[in-house]
């Protein structure tokens, strides 16, 4: 019998070897899945690995650890405010060391000057600077991060004053009188400010606007301290009080500006 052409191209395979892929015009094309429809990652899509082969599939950027950082930062203020709190409706040991602190503070500074600086805690001072923030912001899209500024500044009153009431603690200057924890002035700058600083930021690409709002609620804080109008624990608990809700208006903005302020922080 005459030996065919597959014989002789197969007759000197012993077939134990492993089978060789062919080289072709199959293998020239990015296979295709049967249903029509391209490969779920693609090889263009797929970063290089060493040598320029190619390597995994790119990472998904998650949320877990930063929602997890500003949980525990939430958390521990809430938990220090409560601590001051308690402190001070069972006239602990804490106050002591607060008068003394306020005793060693107070009128050091003339008192224009400490007046100007506790002034820009005041409603007409700090309000117009967030909703002119706001506004900005809201102009170039972050509508949602606006509003929870805004929602931010109007809660200030809301957990501020039940507090002065619940606590009656009377003044470093006016023992008389009541309702002086929290600071009022201090949460309302810190709020202002701050919600100001982290609205503008992405479009600005600098570090000034929170080093500005830094500034202005230590000024506030120092002003009314060094004033007398409230007790250094007074201004430590507003802002203790206010950092979860700067927290969640940072959690508020949409996903394109909280990375445009990682990279550029």
């Amino acid at each position: 019998m005459s030996e065919t052409a597959r014989s002789r191209e197969t007759g000197g395979d012993t077939g134990t070897g492993l089978p060789q892929r062919r080289t072709g015009h199959a293998f020239a094309h990015t296979p295709h899945r049967s249903d029509s429809r391209p490969p779920q990652t693609p090889r263009g899509v797929r970063q290089p690995g060493p040598g320029g082969r190619p390597g995994t599939i790119p990472p998904v950027p998650g949320r877990p650890a930063t929602l997890l950082g500003a949980f525990a930062a939430s958390a521990l203020c809430a938990l220090l405010f409560a601590l001051i709190t308690w402190q001070v409706l069972v006239r602990g040991p804490l106050l002591s060391w607060d008068a003394r602190l306020s005793a060693a503070l107070v009128r050091t500074v003339p008192d224009a000057v400490t007046e100007s600086l506790s002034d820009l805690g005041n409603i007409p001072v700090a309000l117009p600077v967030l909703l002119l923030a706001a506004g900005y912001a809201g102009l170039r899209g972050e509508r949602r991060g606006a509003a929870a500024a805004v929602l931010a500044m109007a809660l200030v009153p809301a957990l501020v004053v039940p507090l002065k009431e619940w606590t009656a603690r009377p003044g470093p200057l006016e023992p008389w009188a009541a309702g002086y924890f929290p600071s009022g002035h201090t949460a309302t700058a810190f709020v202002a400010y701050a919600g100001a600083a982290l609205l503008v930021r992405p479009y600005l690409g600098r570090w000034w606007p929170a080093a500005a709002a830094l500034v202005l609620t230590g000024a506030t804080a120092v002003g009314l301290v060094l004033r007398g109008f409230h007790w250094p624990l007074d201004v430590l608990a507003s802002l203790l009080l206010c950092t979860p809700l700067l927290l969640a208006v940072r959690r508020s903005f949409r996903p394109s500006c909280r990375s445009t302020r990682r990279s550029s922080g």
